[in-house]
């Protein structure tokens, strides 16, 4: 992915700054870092595109999901008519109808399920590897501002 290769060369950078002697600082180049956060800005909405392609996508197969329910539907009444002549065959046919409509229910639920976990399987991934990122950008700016990463960190619990 795009983010994490800028975040790696982000990472990079630091490591390679001039330290400050006698403390934990380094001399960051302003221009550079504030590309990098350029970049991953322009990074992050295509994410986003991706995990929102992924919920249109989950919503595509439940529609299609729904269509064949309804198709199973049509073509168990259809069968269902064609032998109303007899009751023993419409009783064959009613239970027929009964068990695929179930079928079709539960294989939709079942898709329907599987759609919903496997999206919010993305999502909580896009949201942890934002947290990371999120993480990282804060601490790099407590960092620049000569702020210890534990008080950032004691800031935000008091206030939270």
């Amino acid at each position: 992915m795009e983010l994490f290769h800028i975040l790696n060369e982000m990472e990079e950078m630091i490591e390679n700054s001039p330290r400050i002697p006698m403390t934990r600082r380094v001399m960051v180049d302003e221009d550079r870092l504030l590309d990098y956060l350029d970049r991953i800005r322009t990074t992050l909405p295509e994410e986003l595109r991706q995990a929102r392609w992924l919920l249109q996508e989950r919503e595509k197969v439940l529609a299609d999901t729904r269509k064949e329910a309804g198709r199973l539907l049509e073509d168990a009444q259809k069968q269902l008519e064609k032998r109303a002549e007899e009751s023993e065959v419409v009783k064959k046919a009613q239970a027929m109808a009964d068990e695929i409509v179930h079928k079709a229910e539960q294989v939709a639920r079942e898709i329907k399920q599987g759609a919903r976990e496997y999206a919010d399987e993305i999502l909580g991934g896009l949201e942890e590897e934002l947290d990371k990122i999120m993480t990282q950008i804060r601490n790099g700016r407590a960092e620049l501002r000569g702020v210890k990463v534990s008080d950032v960190v004691n800031s935000r619990a008091t206030q939270g």
